[in-house]
């Protein structure tokens, strides 16, 4: 059996828990199995969680926060436009960049899992409230159209979730370029917000 700190075996045990959910799902999770996987006894690992959905949802946490990480560093751009593009491509990059986190976060099927506590969705509702504290502002200055914040928020969130499920799932037509289709995606995030017809980003780079 395998020896280390505490730190190390909960990294071991998580990280061990996201390879086997994204490639073998979540009826194929167990914790003895995990145990197998990483040399510790299945007690070691009831130690630290109590069963495999505390792990999900223990997975779940560390994709949030990475991900608010991420919209968090999104740059005070010159425009309410140019932040919801910045908070559209942060988003849509973290979605490509770890796939593990962002299928575990919105590809399970919450029926096979325990509900979320709702602390943490909490928490997790705060990235959703990056892009609508945006749109109230773009609705303030007279750049976007009037909309209900979170309703907005949501509606971009289904386009973004739409390119990042395509792409990852390897979907999308070979005569395209992720790269277009990502910045075509968010040019119309940002225009389908403006109050009046125009092109908020400027013109296209070819």
């Amino acid at each position: 059996m395998k020896q280390g700190t505490e730190p190390e075996l909960r990294r071991h045990i998580l990280d061990t828990a996201r390879r086997l959910l994204t490639s073998d799902g979540y009826a194929a999770l167990s914790m003895r199995r995990i145990a197998r996987e990483i040399g510790y006894s299945a007690t070691s690992i009831y130690l630290h969680y109590d069963n495999k959905d505390q792990l999900v949802h223990a997975l779940i946490d560390e994709g949030v926060d990475v991900l608010f990480t991420r919209l968090s560093a999104v740059p005070v751009a010159a425009s309410p436009a140019e932040r919801l593009a910045g908070l559209c491509r942060a988003y849509i990059d973290f979605g490509l960049e770890v796939p593990e986190y962002y299928e575990i976060m919105y590809w399970l099927h919450t029926e096979y899992i325990e509900r979320y506590p709702a602390e943490k969705y909490r928490k997790a509702r705060q990235n959703l409230n990056f892009f609508a504290e945006v749109l109230k502002e773009g609705a303030a200055s007279g750049l976007f159209d009037q909309t209900e914040p979170l309703l907005g928020a949501t509606a971009i969130w289904c386009q973004m979730h739409g390119v990042v499920s395509l792409i990852n799932s390897q979907r999308v037509d070979r005569k395209l370029s992720s790269e277009a289709l990502m910045s075509e995606v968010i040019r119309r995030i940002v225009s389908g917000c403006a109050r009046r017809e125009g092109d908020l980003l400027g013109p296209r780079e070819e």
